[in-house]
């Protein structure tokens, strides 16, 4: 269990002193800590019908700045290292390897904005500047508690971001990215993921060889099959978990120790299961059903399936990073050999199809085919304000889905509260032509 021998005041005191040692803003940590856990439970908590086994994701959540942060400083007693990294190309199993712990950082909200805006245009999309936010703003115990962070050139505004951020990260390591799906763009990534293995290896001291990349690939391939069972039983209707809480375990994902996380979602498909067989859903059966495609979402990032889930749909599907893109496929552990096996690692990650690629046919396929599995009513599109590669494929996917008689809404938003009726406004109706 998750819960340890800290209770009640000294556990509050060992959090401080630890945020503390950590180099944490503790009057903006608590701040950032009020509000997130009043957005949880507004939108969480208020939830009816919820799964009994959502009862582990809360306590992670209540707990994901303290007895988390608290597990991963006593890795680094061990003589364990922590890897942050932003984005579903950095590779886990590389990193589960060499006996290393991989964990998202923090980039789902806006935070110390202001400052962010001192290093970075207005117009930069928001989860880059929210990156910058929580560093800047020292609310991150993830960022601080890191031996390492990875970030990834994607897209153009992480590329140039990161020259910047490089002087606030001393141990940033940049992975370079291909941004054509071809033979050459498969070449570039082979080069880097055997460079960053080289400097995972380096960094603790650990060879990686045949055996311990086949324990990596077996321990994510795990996650990711849970996480594959979770979304089959999504298929069924009624719906028999919300898009929030599947969306939520999707993004514990990234945080949660790995075998206990994939024991946590085993045991919630045991009862939606029974669900499913009783059908039982969290909302009636005739609610429209939509699918979620776009951006990615990090914690704390809910508004728009909260304003989804209360405007009389269910969200069935996340056609994401944080969702069905970033754990589609799974790696294949046939190989003998490290060549063999990073071979199939890097043919499994060079299948995501984000929209940084071009050409992308394969991400609109994949829309299509996941509208039908998920027995879609409508899609709802995704994009951060100034997320330039998402933005301008919303309106290329927006008209094919609507020429396959798919009804679809784009959403251009951002992490503020300002455009919350707006937004709550045109959802509604949405819903209202699907009925």
């Amino acid at each position: 269990m998750l819960r340890e021998e800290i209770k009640g005041e000294h556990m509050s005191e060992t959090y401080k002193q630890m945020w503390q040692e950590l180099g944490l803003d503790l009057n903006a940590h608590d701040m950032l800590l009020n509000v997130l856990g009043k957005a949880y439970q507004d939108i969480y908590l208020a939830q009816k019908n919820r799964p009994s086994g959502m009862g582990y994701f809360d306590f992670v959540m209540s707990e994901v700045h303290g007895l988390r942060i608290k597990e991963l400083m006593d890795e680094k007693a061990a003589g364990r290292k922590i890897i942050g990294a932003y984005c579903v190309f950095v590779p886990e199993e590389i990193v589960k390897a060499a006996d290393a712990t991989l964990v998202g950082l923090c980039a789902g909200a806006d935070f110390a904005t202001d400052e962010a805006e001192k290093l970075l245009p207005r117009n930069t999309c928001a989860l880059i500047k929210s990156a910058f936010g929580f560093k800047l703003g020292k609310v991150c115990p993830y960022i601080e508690s890191s031996d390492m962070i990875v970030g990834e050139n994607t897209c153009d505004g992480k590329k140039k971001a990161y020259e910047s951020l490089k002087n606030l990260i001393p141990n940033l390591y940049v992975m370079d990215m291909p941004q054509m799906k071809s033979a050459e763009g498969r070449s570039l990534l082979k080069a880097e993921y055997f460079r960053f293995m080289e400097a995972v290896e380096k960094l603790t001291g650990i060879k990686i060889d045949a055996a311990r990349l086949k324990k990596g690939i077996a321990i994510v391939n795990n996650k990711r099959k849970a996480i594959h069972r979770l979304m089959a039983l999504r298929k069924a209707k009624p719906a028999p978990i919300s898009g929030l809480d599947a969306l939520l375990a999707n993004q514990v994902f990234f945080y949660d120790d790995s075998v206990r996380f994939t024991d946590s979602v085993n045991k919630i498909c045991d009862e939606l299961e029974k669900r499913v067989e009783q059908k039982q859903g969290v909302f009636p059966a005739n609610t429209p059903r939509i699918l979620l495609s776009g951006c990615p979402m990090a914690v704390p990032n809910w508004k728009l399936p909260w304003i989804i889930e209360t405007s009389g749909a269910v969200i069935v599907g996340e056609e994401s990073c944080v969702g069905e893109r970033g754990n589609r496929n799974l790696t294949d552990d046939s190989g003998n050999t490290v060549e063999q096996l990073m071979d199939a690692m890097i043919d499994r990650y060079f299948k995501i199809d984000c929209a940084v690629f071009t050409p992308n046919s394969d991400r609109l396929n994949h829309i299509e085919e996941m509208a039908k599995t998920y027995q879609a009513d409508g899609v709802i599109h995704y994009g951060l304000q100034f997320c330039q590669p998402y933005l301008m494929e919303a309106i290329p996917v927006e008209k094919a889905l609507e020429s396959k008689n798919i009804p679809t809404l784009r959403i251009d938003t951002d992490y503020s509260m300002e455009d919350m009726g707006q937004l709550k406004t045109r959802v509604e109706a949405f819903v209202e032509v699907l009925k």
